[in-house]
């Protein structure tokens, strides 16, 4: 790891509070995404579409489908950045902004730990995105 604007490489005790904040999330994403998987077959579910199909309402069953649906793909967004941290927690590489190189600072790391840039890079991707008018 580079050592470049007063960024010092994280200590191992704060890289093992860091990979423990990772391995906690990895485990809550996993059981939210667990459990709203259980829950395509849950019998209430099961009731409130026969409702649905008592009263025609199909676009208000689309809309909670569909919120179903974003509210899985997000966690399993999440859980793939997490696990994409904990891949570079493992090989060494944890903690190098992805664009210059440049440590992270541990306050970044410890505040999103699946953070693959530094503050000046993030804002610039950010910035980049909005003028390319995409949602990242």
């Amino acid at each position: 790891m580079s050592m470049t604007a007063g960024n010092a490489p994280l200590t191992s005790h704060q890289r093992a509070d860091i990979e423990r904040k990772l391995r906690a999330r990895q485990a809550e994403l996993r059981a939210e995404i667990a459990g709203q998987l259980r829950t395509q077959d849950d019998p209430g579910l099961v009731g409130l579409r026969n409702r649905m199909e008592d009263t025609d309402d199909w676009a208000a069953a689309d809309a909670m489908a569909a919120m179903d649906i974003a509210a899985v793909s997000r966690d399993l967004r999440i859980l793939t950045d997490v696990e994409a941290a904990l891949a570079r927690h493992a090989d060494g590489t944890y903690g190098e902004c992805v664009d210059c190189g440049i440590d992270i600072p541990y306050a970044r790391l410890s505040a999103y730990p699946a953070a693959t840039r530094c503050v000046s890079c993030q804002e610039a991707t950010e910035a980049a995105a909005r003028r390319a008018g995409s949602p990242r």
